[in-house]
């Protein structure tokens, strides 16, 4: 089933997807012409390619990202040094369980690719399974490890025939989306797939 994903504030950005692929890529008003019996999915702010967020070990392998049934003690934020070390050393499933836990934080913040060099199971298993695609790491990084790092890597434009891999944002422009950061996505696509949707 066809599936056409516009957003208010890029009309002309609109896509059109067809299982795990772009079918096409355009103006909102000529794909809904073109194909009228596209299921709609209408966002507010504004559909890009999504993020690359260049610390994949470090969130994933380093970092331990708290279970919400943790909050009251450790907080929501991942946490990092001794504290994670020894968190993730603390049961046999500690380490997968926060890495499932820091992917799903990624795809909240509308990332669809990490970089880095994930080296154990737990993480890579995680990437893997939600799909998330692994790039090259920039040659010099932005800052301290952050699910919104400053400045935002942004992947290549959209095109029809590539994975149907984007973010929305609700923000009224990219400049607003550096301004504000990633914690403004309201859904994230992987593989045709909605893995994330703000409630």
């Amino acid at each position: 089933m066809l599936t056409l994903h516009a957003a208010e504030a890029t009309p002309e950005a609109a896509v059109l997807v067809d299982g795990a692929h772009l079918a096409a890529v355009g103006p909102y008003e000529e794909l809904a012409a073109a194909h009228p019996d596209a299921r709609l999915r209408r966002w507010p702010g504004i559909l890009t390619p999504g993020l690359l967020n260049p610390y994949g070990p470090e969130l994933l392998e380093q970092a331990y990202h708290p279970d919400p049934r943790e909050a009251d003690r450790l907080g929501t934020e991942p946490l990092f040094g001794l504290r994670a070390r020894a968190l993730l050393a603390s049961a046999p499933t500690a380490r997968g369980a926060s890495a499932r836990r820091g992917v799903q934080r990624l795809l909240a913040h509308g990332t669809v690719a990490v970089a880095g060099e994930i080296r154990g199971r737990e993480a890579l298993d995680a990437v893997r399974r939600a799909g998330l695609a692994v790039g090259a790491r920039p040659a010099t990084l932005p800052g301290p490890p952050s699910l919104s790092p400053a400045p935002l890597v942004l992947l290549p434009a959209l095109a029809a025939g590539s994975p149907a891999r984007f973010a929305v944002f609700d923000v009224p422009d990219r400049d607003a989306l550096v301004r504000q950061g990633a914690s403004t996505c309201v859904a994230t696509v992987i593989g045709g797939r909605l893995v994330h949707r703000r409630r």
